[in-house]
């Protein structure tokens, strides 16, 4: 992959197939996908087919967090939402916690199933779709996120359940989730002031909205999290899954469309098919500038915990722009 060092990547994939042996998989070489929260592998089943090998980063989520995000993934695959299936290890687990070594600390790994859609875009290059092939598509992921928080508020967890919470301190406060977005090296000065400022505003505001439609949500359901086929959408990557506020869902779908030239059509599409299976307050979306904003400032955070990132610096420079474009939006320039 181009976003991290060849020899970074030659240690993930010996990580990689050192987890196939937990699930009995013969010796292969794991195509590296993606390399974020997870680094995902293209793997290959006894039987030919392919799945999904993830390697968790290290201390980014307990034991416990993991087996939550397989458990509710189950519960929506039998609620009807496509996504991944967990699939068990030789002893029966549906993960495994490898051993630390001399590149990794103790990490947890799983293996998922393969679902036969397509990313519905990539981050930063525009969609090729027809006008009115966006207004179905976003349409349809819109109405399927509904479901997923209808289900979610409908399924009675019968044990423990451990999964991070996208409120207000897990966005703004000391130890949010993504990182201290005001507060690290590669920042300025003048950056560190100017966001410690965004974050004291944003902290009062989102004291006025703690009675929002607030449940488990997705919460990274960007382009490449959402898989397109010719009946239906598909989700996945649940890693940053949790509770939250349900229009931040709604955000982080709409974020990284903004500069798209249908933008209007894919924001009504998305909130349309929306509230086709659920309600959708006026006032849920007259703040999406509030949740679009700090949805953006997570990412300078995410980005700032990364300095391994060879495009760390354009990306850090992008990010900034954008989030201090939507708080000039949001507050009026001179906040």
């Amino acid at each position: 992959m181009g976003d991290i060092s060849e020899a970074l990547s030659a240690r993930l994939s010996l990580r990689a197939k050192e987890a196939l042996a937990h699930w009995g998989l013969s010796p292969q070489q794991p195509e590296l996908l993606k390399y974020r929260e997870n680094a995902v592998f293209r793997i290959a089943l006894s039987d030919g087919r392919p799945a999904v090998l993830r390697l968790h980063r290290p201390g980014y989520h307990s034991a416990a967090a993991l087996g939550s995000e397989l458990q509710w993934m189950k519960v929506l695959r039998q609620g009807g939402i496509e996504v991944p299936t967990p699939l068990p290890t030789l002893n029966g687990g549906d993960y495994i916690a490898l051993p630390s070594s001399v590149d990794f600390p103790e990490q947890n790994a799983d293996i998922v199933s393969w679902l036969s859609g397509a990313p519905l875009g990539q981050s930063g290059v525009m969609l090729e779709h027809e006008p009115q092939d966006l207004v179905r598509l976003f349409s349809a992921l819109g109405n399927k996120m509904a479901d997923l928080h209808n289900i979610s508020d409908a399924w009675v967890c019968g044990g423990a359940f451990d999964r991070p919470s996208w409120d207000k301190d897990g966005l703004l406060g000391e130890t949010p989730l993504w990182g201290r977005f005001w507060d690290f090296d590669a920042l300025s000065v003048a950056d560190q002031n100017k966001l410690g400022r965004l974050r004291g505003i944003l902290s009062s505001k989102l004291e006025g909205v703690q009675n929002l439609d607030f449940g488990l949500i997705h919460a990274d359901l960007v382009r490449e999290n959402v898989l397109v086929t010719p009946s239906s959408v598909q989700f996945i990557d649940f890693d940053d899954s949790g509770y939250g506020w349900r229009v931040f869902d709604i955000a982080t779908t709409l974020l990284r469309n903004r500069k798209e030239p249908h933008y209007p059509a894919i924001k009504k599409a998305v909130l349309d098919g929306y509230r086709q299976s659920r309600e959708l307050s006026e006032r849920s979306e007259s703040l999406l500038p509030l949740f679009l904003l700090l949805r953006s400032l997570t990412y300078i955070g995410w980005i700032g915990e990364r300095p391994e990132l060879a495009d760390n610096g354009a990306r850090l420079s992008r990010y900034l722009d954008d989030s201090y474009g939507l708080a000039d939006d949001y507050l009026g320039t001179g906040w």
